[in-house]
């Protein structure tokens, strides 16, 4: 029971394919208390059936893209729990067009849309959120999570402006580690390997990722969103107290290989 007591958010469920999902499964079986959020209201009732099989009592709504929902979210938040022992930013977004081709035909706008709201909306979370995550329990660490992808460190074919947002994301970790590290606060992020979710299939070499993964991986097979669940719960704990502008690789192993 690595989470018992401690409260947090995660934000990015969509369904019960989504990491995020299985981030709160294995959040919620350590003994966490969550809050999930919801883009819209196209999306709150699935998010709410699922929610509800692990007695989540608290759904609010927040498109990162906006600051006036941000800020909401941070109120609801203090009503709900009156601070945070956690964040969980599960959000990713990259028009469709922009993930085919090559990366030097990505237009301005979907260059900007895919920044805003993969990366930056971080930034925005942790300032607005920063005052529940500062009071956290004395001796203690709050921890912020975020979920990237190799693709941000090495090209990968499609993958495009979603890898040059990753890639910023992870610099993101690094300074708001060192911004917020002070406060008592981690700043973490875990780069899965590739699994089947409604945004992978987005990427139009999805399926030779995973048929990649058992030839080149150390492991020798693709890895599960229970994985990386778990090892989500190792960074939200203080068993990670000491780790924090730190990528952890969730993928089999596949990252350490050359070819």
């Amino acid at each position: 029971m690595l989470l018992q007591g401690r409260k947090g958010v995660i934000l990015g469920v969509a369904n019960k394919r989504s990491i995020a999902w299985a981030i709160a499964r294995s959040a919620h079986a350590h003994g966490a208390e969550l809050a999930l959020t919801y883009a819209n209201d196209r999306f709150k009732e699935g998010v709410q059936e699922l929610g509800d099989t692990l007695g989540v009592k608290h759904y609010l709504p927040c498109d990162v893209g906006r600051d006036e929902d941000i800020a909401a979210l941070a109120r609801g938040l203090e009503q709900a729990f009156g601070k945070l022992d956690f964040l969980v930013h599960a959000v990713a977004f990259a028009k469709k067009e922009e993930l085919a081709g090559g990366y030097v035909d990505t237009s301005r706008e979907g260059y900007h849309v895919a920044q805003d709201i993969s990366s930056f909306s971080l930034v925005a979370l942790c300032k607005a959120c920063r005052p529940l995550l500062e009071n956290h329990e004395e001796g203690r660490t709050a921890s912020v999570l975020t979920l990237t992808y190799l693709g941000g460190q090495r090209v990968v074919p499609n993958y495009n402006v979603m890898g040059v947002a990753k890639a910023a994301l992870e610099a993101s970790v690094r300074y708001l580690a060192s911004d917020l590290g002070p406060s008592g606060i981690r700043v973490n992020a875990v780069s899965a390997g590739p699994i089947k979710t409604l945004s992978a299939a987005g990427v139009s070499s999805f399926s030779t990722l995973l048929d990649t993964m058992p030839e080149r991986a150390p492991l020798r097979r693709n890895v599960t969103q229970e994985e990386v669940g778990d090892a989500s719960v190792f960074l939200l704990s203080e068993l990670a107290r000491g780790v924090t502008g730190e990528v952890l690789f969730v993928d089999a192993g596949f990252h350490a290989m050359g070819v």
